[in-house]
């Protein structure tokens, strides 16, 4: 018989791993890349001294953030907490580009209305909310907050970011040591990224791995690589569904690599330059990106759409808020108290003009 003048069937692309739809990948690399173009554009205006505040990037961490936060369900309620270099999980917690340059900028416009430093801030509403900046304090504050779910009834599970350095501190302890022994439903991400700002992990902790510390406050215990996207997803996505069902905390420790300084006036000389480039050819953005093309999930000319989607809206984005003014002085104290107040504050003495200290009774 004559060959078959058919072409010859397409290999059909593997399999999209944990439940993710084809959308959901696409809508993932937007995520991913959008973090870094926005970092980028905060790094261009604070060289032009236009950020009041530290720049504090992620270079290097962003599948950590955008993977782990992507897993929680936005639908149920779920929270989190973000640390220095999360932001990419309040990306995908619904944080708009144009409300994050005006808060570093300290634009009147902003989230905090000029106040409070550019990554102190957050929106219960979308569902995160602002760090404090001692390292670790955020776990017993969002145990506190899982509490609240399960004292409620409601199927709620909590992220928290610490760093390989925070899961050093005090509060750190405390906080897992009391969500573990509640059986909370929180999902402890540790970052161990290779430094707390210029301390090396093997000079602040004795473990060799971050995830052995679970053991001892009777927690789960995951791991992954930091730098695959689709890998913090799936370990995310498991601890958060055992933490909904009642199984109480995990603790996962996501290994990757800071590739700039502490922040932007951080030069990184402690930092072997060897290091820098080994961690370079990981880059995560890199590796998303040529998953998708090796498997044919997602088109080169669909990720190019995306980044000129992206390359537009922070255009559009900057330009608005370079043009926002700054706050009036007058306003600085505004919101510290309810308004109209609903009685004088403790210290005013009734019925004296406002400002008159309250005297000291013996």
């Amino acid at each position: 018989m004559p060959p078959s003048s058919a072409a010859a069937p397409r290999p059909q692309a593997p399999a999209i791993p944990a439940g993710l739809a084809r959308e959901q990948l696409l809508e993932l690399y937007y995520l991913l890349r959008l973090t870094r173009s926005l970092e980028e554009r905060l790094t261009n205006l604070y060289r032009q001294g236009k950020v009041i505040g530290g720049l504090f990037r992620s270079l290097g961490q962003e599948a950590d953030a955008v993977g782990s936060a992507y897993a929680l369900d936005r639908d149920k309620g779920d929270f989190l907490a973000p640390l220095t270099r999360n932001l990419g999980s309040m990306l995908v917690q619904g944080a708009e580009p144009l409300q994050i340059i005006r808060q570093y900028m300290a634009k009147a416009t902003s989230p905090s209305g000029g106040r409070e430093m550019n990554i102190h801030f957050g929106s219960i509403e979308k569902g995160y909310i602002g760090q404090i900046s001692h390292l670790g304090d955020m776990v017993p504050v969002m145990a506190g907050v899982c509490l609240s779910f399960r004292i409620r009834k409601e199927p709620r599970v909590g992220l928290v970011y610490v760093g390989d350095g925070a899961t050093s501190t005090g509060t750190f302890h405390e906080g897992i040591n009391f969500a573990t022994v509640q059986r909370l439903p929180l999902v402890c991400i540790m970052e161990n990224n290779g430094f707390a700002y210029s301390t090396p992990l093997h000079k602040q902790t004795a473990v060799k791995r971050l995830v052995d510390k679970a053991a001892g406050y009777g927690a789960h215990a995951d791991s992954a690589d930091g730098n695959d996207l689709l890998a913090v997803y799936e370990v995310t996505q498991r601890a958060i569904e055992r933490a909904r069902a009642g199984g109480g905390v995990t603790m996962i420790e996501l290994t990757t690599y800071r590739r700039k300084g502490h922040a932007e006036h951080d030069n990184q000389g402690y930092v072997p330059k060897e290091e820098l480039a080994l961690w370079e050819a990981k880059d995560p953005v890199d590796r998303y990106e040529r998953r998708l093309d090796e498997t044919g999930w997602v088109s080169a000319g669909e990720r190019e759409a995306v980044r000129a989607r992206i390359e537009r809206e922070l255009d559009d984005a900057v330009a608005a808020a370079e043009h926002d003014s700054f706050p009036e002085p007058e306003t600085a104290i505004a919101d510290l108290y309810a308004s109209p107040a609903a009685q004088e504050p403790l210290w005013y003495r009734a019925g004296t003009a406002p400002g008159s200290r309250l005297t000291p009774h013996g």
